[in-house]
């Protein structure tokens, strides 16, 4: 396996060496039959000389753009083709050489990613050169299809559909394009019918296809009788992902019929930029089908080193789970690739917002001729390619590039700015932005992020601070502040990337190293940690509030630092995005009204610390189980400030609700609660965030006798009628470094099957916080996990992902809490 232990290094060798793939193949059809046929690469990775029979056919240098070869006059009964490639490593050295005028900054990765430099002179997935949570495997190959097209007369090569809504006749609107190579010097005339049985709608149009190659763009009117039912298109948790089945048949005067069949689905995105009153700056948010939509979820990066190991059901495990943690959007970020057309497909059937970035990332990029030409390709391929997905959102240029010209993160001076400037405006505002305007239509443009939306566009695209939080999208990362201290995050617009580091469970781990490997300061773990002094943060972020393990048994000690790294990592980004969901709907100072909360990052490309909730494989950390929770439809949120504790009642359903909110004080001692509050008739309102409570932390432990600040912790929950409950939320009253009272506990459990779930009821003896369940290497989640068990008894579900029983489960389970690490 290329990701056991130092694999990374000890296989470089193959990234730095040229390879060729070769074979002969037959041709199952008689060539003389069709007036043209081509060789399509769906992708090829990435720097490559194409021949058939000996013929060059011509060169790639871009892994995100599809390859048409012309081989009508050379193929024959039996041919040999081949795809001779050039190392990516030394190609982009080579491209770095000769861009003489000015360098093009950085140079190298840092040391600690172990990485191959100039990543920004070669299209290719930016992070295969290494990233600060990834190894460097610069592949070379054929990483998408590759077929043999032949046709007569012409050929479809593009197919998409946009949907918009026309207000002033309240009708919607389906725009249809199609994009065809004409064989041949005359036009060809046409009918195309677009049937859409569902909303009895079909339509005929009379067409004319010009030779070479061109669009025809079709719009289909939904009467409005039809458009007051047509069902939308919903984000995960506001309303279904209806689609409709729609089928188009065109039928030319020469040559075959062609039939395509599509989804067509409905739904509207603006993002609002507008002043606020009581605050400089303008609002960052969603609107979908004219709903303002708070955007809960994370980002996406590559799922594999190697992208053709990631399969449909690798996509939907991954996907599935954010969906299952109430998300409702995932970035798909610019350091790694567009994704295949399933995950988007999966998206569009689970309600998952897509914000896509380009693939652009941490860097400075050239606007050379040879290569805007690259980029213009990639990006026309791109949005044809993915438009009429409703999943995605937004477009957005690049990834913190605005923010390294602004921050100067590559040490620029002064007077050689302006050539970067122009870079950068020739590259993301003149190229990118102009083929994005013009091939879609349906949805926003963003040029970077972080960036200030519009008052980025109104300073010449590059704002003096990227970062402000009164306009646009921020980033933030601070490892040093304690995170339990809510004042530290900035109170944005909109929190596209923020997060905490933590190790993956120890089954995880152990897939990829030996014995010798299994301590926190282990070669191995030195190698696998990619971001400068990550391990030293980790640490001093669990010294705030938790002791260190000092077991002298190394392998529990290890076990017991990637616990309390998953712990230190769940509460920490609950802390934050609690901080953003309670800031939506107010403003302090002159900041708030926070719309989105993305945290860095969903899933792992191998197994190593990272900013992950999801393990590599699927596995869900301790995160993962908190963001279940703190991306609640329904979520009571706390903090305190200045000796009050404050409680808001957040929502994202779309009715005022009418609940009770049950305050609990709980001794670390005792099982029994020390005292409960109800308040009823709380009223938390539809899609915002409202004080619903405050009380002097004197006042509550005044009320609950027995209780100090060390020695109880609060929990709270919101109860509706019908069922209705939110999660259970937590709020410390100090450090458990510091708690009083806090008993070693026995748990135990008991696990048993229904149908084909399992049923695990665990018991305590005493108040255990964070408890965590582990079945090793079980494929499967929990109900729940990492929960604070004030009860003795507590009932959680097993969800497998592949066949298991009872004997398996019990023998692989193991129960962790706060108390086992000594």
């Amino acid at each position: 396996d290329p990701y056991y232990r130092f694999n990374d290094v000890m296989y470089r060798w193959i990234s730095l060496d040229n390879w060729t793939y070769s074979r002969t193949f037959k041709t199952p059809f008689d060539v003389r039959k069709w007036q043209k046929m081509n060789l399509v690469f769906e992708g090829v990775d990435t720097v490559a000389q194409i021949l058939i029979n000996n013929i060059t056919l011509g060169r790639t240098d871009n892994m995100f753009n599809r390859y048409s070869f012309d081989i009508t006059s050379m193929i024959k009964e039996v041919n040999f083709v081949e795809v001779r490639f050039l190392s990516a490593v030394s190609y982009a050295a080579e491209q770095s050489r000769c861009h003489k005028a000015y360098s093009i900054p950085p140079a190298c990765p840092p040391p600690v990613q172990k990485g191959e430099c100039h990543a920004n002179f070669i299209r290719k997935e930016q992070c295969s050169f290494s990233w600060d949570w990834g190894p460097s495997f610069p592949t070379q190959g054929i990483w998408k299809d590759v077929r043999i097209e032949a046709y007569n007369h012409y050929q479809l090569i593009y197919f998409s559909l946009t949907s918009f809504f026309v207000k002033s006749s309240q009708q919607w609107s389906l725009e249809i394009e199609s994009i065809f190579d004409v064989i041949g010097s005359k036009p060809i005339a046409g009918l195309v019918t677009v049937n859409i049985p569902k909303l009895q709608t079909e339509q005929t149009f009379s067409v004319k296809l010009q030779p070479g190659e061109g669009s025809i763009v079709l719009l289909v009117n939904i009467n409005k009788v039809r458009s007051s039912t047509v069902e939308a298109w919903w984000p995960n948790g506001h309303g279904k992902q209806t689609g409709y089945n729609m089928t188009t048949t065109f039928i030319m005067e020469t040559g075959y019929q062609i039939e395509k069949v599509s989804k067509a689905y409905f739904r509207t995105v603006e993002l609002v930029q507008e002043p606020i009153p009581g605050s400089p700056g303008l609002s960052f948010y969603f609107r979908i089908n004219d709903r303002p939509i708070f955007i809960k979820g994370s980002n996406w990066i590559p799922a594999d080193s190697f992208q053709d190991r990631v399969t449909y059901d690798t996509l939907w495990l991954l996907l599935k789970s954010a969906a299952d943690a109430n998300m409702n959007a995932l970035r798909v970020w610019g350091g790694g690739v567009y994704e295949q057309d399933e995950f988007y497909d999966i998206c569009d059937e689970i309600g998952i917002m897509i914000w896509q970035d380009f693939m652009f990332a941490c860097a400075l990029y050239p606007t050379d001729q040879n290569y805007l030409e690259s980029v213009r390709a990639e990006i026309s391929h791109q949005v044809r390619r993915l438009k009429s997905h409703p999943s995605i959102i937004l477009w957005s240029g690049n990834n913190e590039n605005e923010a390294a010209i602004a921050s100067n993160w590559f040490s620029i001076p002064y007077a050689d700015r302006e050539v970067y400037i122009k870079d950068y405006v020739m590259l993301y505002v003149k190229n990118i932005r102009e083929i994005v305007l013009t091939e879609d239509k349906s949805r926003p443009f963003i040029a970077s992020s972080p960036t200030n939306g519009l008052e980025s566009v109104k300073e010449g695209w590059l704002s003096q601070n990227p970062y402000d939080t009164h306009y646009g999208d921020t980033h933030f990362y601070d490892y040093s502040s304690d995170c339990w201290n809510w004042t530290v995050y900035p109170k944005t617009r909109f929190a596209s990337e923020y997060g905490f580091q933590s190790w993956p469970s120890f089954s995880t781990i152990e897939k990829v190293s030996s014995a010798e490997d299994w301590s926190y300061t282990s070669n191995f773990s030195l190698h696998r940690q990619h971001h400068e002094n990550g391990s030293d943060q980790m640490l001093q972020q669990i010294r705030h509030h938790f002791k260190l393990p000092q077991s002298t048994d190394n392998i529990k000690k290890f076990k017991d630092m990637i616990y309390l790294t998953q712990v230190m990592q769940a509460q920490c980004v609950k802390t934050e995005t609690e901080f953003y969901r309670f800031s939506q709907s107010e403003i302090i100072k002159g900041e708030g009204h926070t719309m989105g909360a993305l945290y860095w990052q969903l899933n792992d490309i191998w197994q190593a610390p990272s900013w992950a909730s999801l393990e590599y494989g699927g596995k869900w950390k301790l995160l993962h189980y908190f963001a279940q929770n703190f991306f609640a439809p329904l979520l009571p949120v706390a903090y305190e400030d200045e000796g009050v504790l404050y409680i808001y009642g957040v929502s994202d359903l779309h009715v005022d609700l009418e609940l009770t909110l049950r305050v609990v004080g709980h001794s670390w001692s005792s099982l029994e609660s020390v005292c409960t509050l109800a308040k009823d008739g709380v009223t938390v309102k539809a899609q915002s965030a409202v004080l619903i409570y405050k009380e002097s932390i004197n006042g509550f432990l005044e009320r609950c006798r027995n209780c100090t600040r060390k020695s109880c912790v609060i929990t709270f929950c919101l109860v509706g009628e019908g069922g209705l409950q939110s999660p259970t939320n937590h709020h410390f009253l100090s450090s458990l470094k510091d708690a009083v009272g806090l008993e070693k506990t026995q748990l135990s459990a008991s696990v048993s099957q229904q149908d084909d779930i399992y049923i695990v009821v665990l018991q305590t003896t005493a108040v255990a916080p964070f408890v965590s369940l582990d079945v090793g290497s079980i494929k499967g989640r929990f109900s729940d996990n990492g929960f604070l068990m004030t009860e003795k008894k507590k009932v959680v579900v097993f969800y497998p992902w592949e066949p298991t029983s009872v004997e398996e489960l019990e023998k692989s389970l193991t129960l962790t809490s706060l108390v086992d690490i000594v």
